[in-house]
């Protein structure tokens, strides 16, 4: 891993590629890290074990091996340190002992205790957000991935930028009569350049927002149905997209393979076509900064119709799995959307999946590898929309066989009766298609799951 703290962030135009890779860590090499807790008030240990064990998968999954563990229980984090100054000198001990590169804390360091660290240590301090920052830097490849990555990471290293222990107070002068003048130091210039660039992609992340605001459009107009797909990072739901649609979206066993929504179209047991949206992993204490760029991403969840809210059965907390994806779900407006939980990959712990099925009654058991329950699934998620839906009676005339058409294929026939001039149609539909429909619809009441 490099230095967080570099003096210079490369110039705004500078490309993604070039600008960001390496930024955290050293792709040549594996680093050998050293994680570090602090244990609060009301934190068990096997919570903080099992929060270590998540960093150390997200370590693994950044490119570096964790070497050692150093958890101290403190009753509120050292304003200075984060840890105590005994256990930073014994930190550095450890570091020196396994020859260690980096030292990751689990929890969120400020500025100033990160440059600290350092300077006593003698190498790179991270905290988890810098870690899950930079597994989203290696698997972004969309142009809008790439802007919403690289302006969490300036959002990150703005306030960490330093001046060197080499580096010039003047760089600049000024124009006429900045002889005089000491100009601005390097420190000035690079915080200048990165609110610049920062600044042109929060542009260009609003321009792209209104793009897919109106495609959005363009899909609500055809009528379907939304469903996002969310969870928690690595609980399969790729897999499930990929086994239920063929869209060959990118499925592997790691964390944040995916960072780019895909949108499929899916029939349903009962005919009715659906679209089928796959959406970033959450992690517990998922950085701010990344929520706040990934707005325009996520919001594919706020305004869907329904969520399927994936949890893997086989994880060590499932619970806590679901907690920290509803506090997402929370911040970014989307906690009122229904949901239909998903338990996966039965096929790997299936007691596991009975347990929670007994506790979450009203969800369904599968396994998106093989292919398990996907059918309960499917009628479930019909029977979900349909308890949604709005019931119209419509009356279309003989010579409008286009209107019966769209009515097929937009919504779900209840009954047709054939009068003398025309069809009563009884139909669940979506308030896009009534509203294209709207001249031959009768009557309206709530449908009755």
């Amino acid at each position: 891993m490099t230095d967080t703290n570099a003096q210079s962030p490369g110039s705004p135009n500078t490309p993604y590629n070039e600008a960001l890779a390496g930024t955290l860590i050293d792709r040549t090499i594996r680093e050998k890290i050293v994680l570090v807790a602090v244990a609060l008030p009301g934190d068990s240990d096997e919570s903080v074990d099992a929060s270590l064990d998540e960093l150390a998968l997200l370590v693994d999954t950044a490119g570096a091996d964790e070497v050692a563990r150093l958890v101290q229980r403190r009753d509120a984090p050292d304003h200075t340190w984060y840890i105590g100054k005994g256990k930073v000198e014994e930190l550095k001990e450890l570091c020196l002992a396994l020859d260690a590169d980096t030292v990751v804390f689990d929890n969120e360091l400020a500025p100033s205790q990160q440059f600290k660290l350092e300077k006593l240590l003698g190498r790179t301090a991270l905290d988890r957000t810098a870690v899950i920052l930079d597994i989203f830097g290696q698997n972004a490849h969309t142009m809008e991935g790439k802007a919403q990555v690289e302006l969490a990471l300036l959002r990150y290293r703005l306030p960490r930028l330093r001046r060197g222990a080499n580096a010039k107070m003047s760089q600049q002068r000024g124009g006429v009569g900045g002889r005089f003048g000491s100009g601005e130091t390097k420190l000035e210039t690079d915080r200048r350049r990165i609110m610049r660039r920062i600044t042109k992609l929060e542009r260009d992340l609003a321009a792209l927002s209104e793009t897919r605001a109106l495609q959005r459009q363009g899909r609500g107009r055809s009528g379907l149905a939304s469903v996002a797909i969310v969870g928690y990072t690595n609980a399969g739901k790729s897999t499930l997209l990929n086994r239920l649609t063929d869209s060959g979206v990118l499925s592997e066993d790691r964390l944040f393979a995916t960072l780019d929504p895909t949108t499929r179209r899916l029939a349903l047991p009962g005919g009715e076509p659906v679209l089928l949206t796959d959406t970033v992993g959450f992690i517990s204490r998922l950085p701010h900064g990344l929520v706040e760029s990934f707005k325009g991403t996520l919001e594919v969840a706020a305004q869907a119709d329904y969520l399927v809210h994936v949890v893997d059965a086989s994880a060590p907390d499932p619970h806590g799995q679901i907690d920290a994806v509803h506090e997402v779900l929370r911040e970014i407006d989307a906690a009122e959307v229904p949901e239909l939980l998903v338990i996966n990959k039965a096929d790997l712990d299936p007691a596991a999946a009975k347990d929670l099925l007994a506790e979450f009654t009203d969800s369904v058991v599968v396994s998106a590898a093989t292919g398990e329950g996907l059918d309960d699934f499917l009628r479930a998620i019909g029977d979900r929309l349909r308890a949604l839906a709005v019931v119209y009676d419509l009356f279309v005339p003989y010579d409008r066989g286009d209107v019966m058409a769209s009515v097929h294929r937009e919504g779900e026939i209840v009954s047709t009766t054939d009068d003398e001039t025309g069809w009563t149609v009884r139909a669940r539909l979506s308030d896009a298609s009534a509203g294209r429909l709207g001249e031959f619809v009768v009557s309206t009441q709530e449908a009755t799951a």
